[in-house]
């Protein structure tokens, strides 16, 4: 069926605020029962699908172009238009030579294309890798609630919201209890906004003002509801202003140093390629030439792969965290992943099992009493909101330990949960018409509401006394490690029907639960491992400081301050600064002061990554350089990641950041090694060009040389690291690689020069014979086509095994080797361009056949020129305590 093109803004929110729920029934065909599958089908049909287009996508011929014309590509192109002119254009028939501007223009073509091939890989990789990550809805279809993903949702579809829930779709609502919405996306409103089904409209408010209505884009705070779909996808408010939402996000260190990086090799370009053309034009008196050949040092000093190289080691390395339980959301998020230095983690699922264990169930003598775990099981089974592990707990308990079949009762309301309360209440009724208001929660806030104790059967008021007797009592299971939360109920409270927070008072404490999360068994050597690799954790959490340092006790996280959240919020920023860095145990946190404490790290210079799974983790993983969240999180804090664990374990986190790592440190050792040997080759080319009568080598010459080895690279994303690099955080200084190229690129400098003075006062006279300038034309042109063969070959190998001596701190080869893939790849680079003054092909570059003893020159040279990068790397290392 073909879907009906629907315009923007065709929504009357106005109209659809004042409706009654039996009007909305009838507009979108819906009811009470939900829709049925076939009716979902013709909704979708009617009203389109419920995805976001953020903007145009972008076409694959902007994006060919994207590949195709970069900074780089564009020297070459110009190049190979020129040398088009000069070999084609302005000369006789009989001596145009196509093979100059083929070369140059198969060079951009090689270049674009392995660069789009890879945009289009990463794009599709990342879309791949975000469909892992199942965002749902829980939705009425033909009179039940099912779990579907967003995208499924329909106009008329009834959906259930509970804390932290995503909207996700532009909602009428039905029925609400104590709702509370955040939609700072859609306004920018600092604090939730009630919503309410029965609010009246009587006026024309802005649509976000209406308080029967929620919006896609925003998120349930607390509370629970039912609503009515009335739009969904590029028709909601979301939708309408998806543009916005998506405008270019802020630069990652990542695109920033790529930025940079770029910069530093043009302004290289700058000054070298005038320099040598000027020289040229002078000392060899032919100025076209001179011109075409500085053309050609400026594009041997641009790493024309580097948008692919970068590209391929981003998917390739996203794909591998993948296999290994690693989700990368953004592929540029892999370099800030490598480069955390500070964890901050939630407490419960990071460093325990996850798995709550209702361990007792207490009268307030300490005794156990089912009576209490009754009264739980009402509170946690009649409850909507979001059931957590706790409730999960309780409930499995119950109906292990009680006949659950003959507990009939009937809800009557609920007050749900809140991060300010930190409790939560249901009303049910039992067959002889009593009703009663149970109430669980933190022991501190159930304390406070609590006029009345019942102990031995008797309600007594709740004095100091026995107040004091009932903290000792938890914080003596505390110490064992056991969460508490106490129970409390009241008979008969208030008026059916109008139950709000205002009736959790003067209630009797009946008793108390404790839970038990025990530490996951490889926490202990996750939290060693990662400290290993210069990652420090900080546990920040909600809970009590009693418990948090039970269990970090038992996760080698001795002897720690522990500071709360009350303490927090009496000092100055300028103390907190300190606070955190001296710190790694804050317990009894808010939302806010997660968040706080992360920006904080990040303003002292840490690279922050935020480790967590539920509502109140949200705003912290925001304000984090990587937000890291699991697959079974509630749906705004996966939404809010960057990273999403496939598994809720720390070892699979510290191997992401090994892969990170490893990923980054690919990408700087194409950058630093290729930047460093061009250099070098350029600057011989300048020396050289002041005191040879001919050019040093020719531009097609230089061209093919980088077309070679830039082929050679597209084997790094597959090398290895060093165990040694992988042990620190990694990040990108874009200023090192200028003093990286200026250390070590001279070396290769070194023996050019001593080749040039080998070719052009030994094997060349001894080949030729004769001096260059006792030689007749013809024999001057043998001399220069065996210099250049002999500076060709000497920059190839010296150019391609740099790579290996670069990739690492240690002796190439002997005490570290590259990968197989980078092994096979250069070694055939460099056979190629061996055998290369051997063939036709070579001639018509201008290369003549090599004499036997040049290969034992050129063995010497390599050995040597590798003992002395090896020298002076260390004296690099020495001094900037680094290498890539």
């Amino acid at each position: 069926m073909e879907k009906k093109k629907l315009k923007r803004n065709s929504v009357n929110y106005e109209l659809m605020a004042k409706k009654t729920v039996n009007n909305l029934f009838e507009t979108f065909q819906s009811s009470n029962r939900g829709l049925s599958f076939e009716q979902a089908e013709n909704q979708r049909a009617k009203y389109g699908d419920n995805k976001i287009a953020y903007g145009k996508k972008m076409p694959l011929f902007i994006e060919a172009l994207k590949a195709y014309i970069t900074p780089f590509t564009l020297v070459l192109i110009g190049l190979g238009i020129t040398s088009f002119v000069t070999d084609v254009v302005i000369v006789s028939p009989e001596e145009r030579d196509f093979f100059g501007s083929g070369i140059i223009f198969a060079m951009v073509l090689i270049s674009g294309t392995m660069t789009l091939i890879q945009s289009v890989r990463s794009n599709q990789a990342a879309e791949k890798l975000k469909s892992l990550v199942k965002v749902t809805a829980t939705v009425k279809r033909e009179n039940q609630y099912v779990e579907i993903p967003m995208s499924e949702i329909v106009c008329g579809d009834i959906v259930k919201l509970a804390a932290g829930d995503m909207i996700p779709a532009d909602m009428r609502l039905v029925n609400t209890k104590d709702l509370f919405i955040s939609q700072s996306a859609l306004t920018g409103e600092s604090y939730p906004v009630e919503k309410r089904a029965e609010a009246l409209i009587t006026k024309r408010n802005t649509e976000t003002s209406y308080e029967n209505m929620v919006y896609m884009g925003s998120n349930v705070v607390s509370g629970s509801a039912k609503g009515i779909v009335i739009a969904t996808g590029n028709q909601t408010l979301f939708g309408n202003i998806a543009e916005s939402l998506a405008s270019t996000p802020v630069k990652t260190s990542f695109e920033t140093g790529i930025k940079k990086t770029s910069f530093v090799f043009i302004k290289f370009m700058a000054l070298m390629a005038p320099t040598v053309i000027i020289i040229n034009g002078f000392t060899k008196g032919d100025w076209l030439e001179a011109f075409l050949f500085g053309l050609s040092v400026a594009v041997g000093l641009t790493p024309e792969m580097l948008p692919m190289i970068v590209t391929t080691n981003l998917v390739k390395g996203a794909t591998v965290m993948a296999k290994k339980g690693t989700v990368i959301k953004n592929l540029n998020s892999i370099q800030n992943f490598g480069a955390i230095d500070v964890l901050c983690t939630d407490k419960t699922g990071t460093l325990t099992q996850d798995k709550i264990i209702l361990e007792y169930h207490l009268d307030l003598n300490g005794n156990e009493d089912a009576r209490v775990l009754r009264h739980a099981y009402l509170n946690s089974h009649y409850q909507t909101g979001l059931k957590n592990l706790l409730d999960v707990a309780i409930i499995e308990t119950a109906r292990k330990q009680l006949d659950t079949n003959k507990i009939r009762y009937k809800k009557v309301d609920e007050i749900p949960f809140d991060f300010e309360r930190r409790r939560m209440s249901v009303v049910v009724e039992d067959p002889s018409g009593k009703t009663q208001m149970i109430t669980k929660g933190a022991v501190e806030e159930m304390l406070q509401i609590a006029s009345f104790v019942e102990i031995d059967g008797k309600i007594t008021a709740l004095t100091q006394a026995v107040k004091q007797k009932v903290l000792e009592k938890v914080n003596e299971l505390n110490e064992d490690g056991l969460r508490v939360i106490a129970v409390a109920q009241k008979t008969n409270p208030s008026v059916v029907g109008e139950f709000s927070i205002s009736d959790e008072a003067e209630m009797v404490l009946i008793g108390y639960l404790a839970f038990l999360d025990p530490p996951k068994e490889t926490t202990k050597q996750a939290l060693e491992t990662l400290k290993n690799h210069g990652v420090g954790v900080k546990v920040l959490t909600g809970d009590n400081a009693l418990v948090t340092k039970s269990v970090c006790q038992q996760v080698g996280l001795k002897d720690e301050n522990i500071i709360s959240g009350e303490d927090l919020s009496k000092v100055s920023k300028q103390k907190l600064s300190k606070l955190v860095e001296e710190n790694n145990i804050f317990v009894k946190l808010n939302p806010q002061q997660k968040q706080q404490i992360t920006t904080v790290l990040r303003e002292n210079g840490h690279t922050v990554g935020f480790l967590g799974d539920g509502i109140n983790d949200a705003p912290a993983m925001k304000a984090a350089d990587v937000g890291i969240s699991v697959d079974t999180a509630v749906d705004i804090a996966k939404e809010s990641a960057d990273v999403i664990l496939l598994e809720k374990d720390l070892m699979v986190l510290e191997r992401g950041i090994i892969l990170g790592r490893e990923t980054f440190g690919n990408i700087m050792k194409y950058i630093k090694a290729t930047a460093s040997s061009n250099f070098g080759n350029m600057f011989s080319v300048l020396v050289a060009s002041t005191f040879l009568p001919f050019l040093p080598m020719l531009p097609l010459q230089i061209l093919f040389l980088n077309l070679i080895y830039d082929i050679s690279c597209v084997s790094i994303p597959w090398d290895r690291m060093d165990n040694e690099y992988l042990v620190t955080p990694k990040r990108w200084q874009a200023k090192t690689i200028g003093k990286f190229m200026l250390w070590l690129g001279p070396t290769s400098s070194v023996f050019d020069i001593t080749t040039y003075l080998l070719m052009y006062f030994i094997i060349c006279p001894a080949v030729i014979g004769g001096n260059y300038h006792t030689l007749n034309p013809q024999q001057q042109l043998a001399f220069i086509a065996l210099f250049h063969a002999g500076w060709f070959v000497e920059s190839l190998w010296s150019q391609t095994l740099v790579l290996h001596a670069l990739r690492t701190p240690k002796i190439p080869f002997i005490q570290s080797r590259g990968s197989f893939i980078m092994m096979t790849i250069t070694s055939l680079g460099i056979f190629i361009g061996s055998i290369l003054p051997f063939t036709t092909f070579g001639h018509n570059l201008g290369l003549a056949i090599l004499p036997t003893n040049y290969w034992l020159w050129l063995i010497l040279t390599v050995i040597a020129y590798l003992t002395l990068v090896t020298l002076v790397k260390r004296f690099y290392i020495g001094r900037y305590q680094e290498l890539l």
